[in-house]
């Protein structure tokens, strides 16, 4: 298949990664989704952002063990700064992926109109070892909580990666 073209109207995808305070979760699924599309040469290809449903942490950096487990990985968070999910969110992101059910639940409840339900999901749906489907929250726990989600968003990022290029006719690089 032919390489599209970035300038084509579908592209960038825009996705957006949420969770609670958007400074754990959402923020490292959306550094290692960044960092697998880079990897893949598709960068002109995705527009890549993560919220969160409260707006405790606006502003602020991501949670310094999150930051400190990602960069353990080769994965960036120094410039994140957390931001709130917004009702119009729901048109201007083509993918929304709630890192549980309450958040979930947050952003569907924002859908007045029900008109963009189908493209918020749960981000463990693409995680081959599912669990729950829901991401844990590491932020009272240990080290060990945040390498957990660090696994978990890892491997469900390669998984959603291959099947957005897929979804989106993109031509797949080879993913590491």
């Amino acid at each position: 298949m032919a390489k599209q073209s970035a300038t084509e109207s579908e592209y960038p995808v825009r996705v957006n990664f949420v969770c609670l305070g958007n400074i754990c979760r959402s923020p490292v699924a959306e550094g290692v989704f960044r960092t697998l599309v880079e990897r893949a040469e598709l960068e002109d290809y995705f527009d890549i952002a993560s919220t969160g449903t409260g707006s405790w942490h606006v502003g602020e950096q991501a949670d310094a063990r999150m930051r400190e487990t990602a960069k353990k990985h080769g994965v960036s968070l120094a410039s994140h700064r957390a931001q709130q999910f917004e009702p119009e969110h729901l048109e201007s992101f083509d993918h929304i992926f709630a890192m549980d059910k309450s958040n979930l639940k947050d952003v569907l409840a924002l859908d007045a109109s029900d008109n963009y339900g189908n493209k918020v999901r749960l981000f463990r749906e693409f995680d081959p070892e599912p669990g729950d489907y829901q991401v844990p929250d590491p932020y009272y726990g240990g080290a060990e909580g945040f390498e957990n989600v660090f696994q978990i968003v890892e491997r469900t990022s390669r998984m959603l990666l291959h099947r957005l290029v897929e979804e989106h006719e993109l031509e797949e690089q080879m993913l590491e």
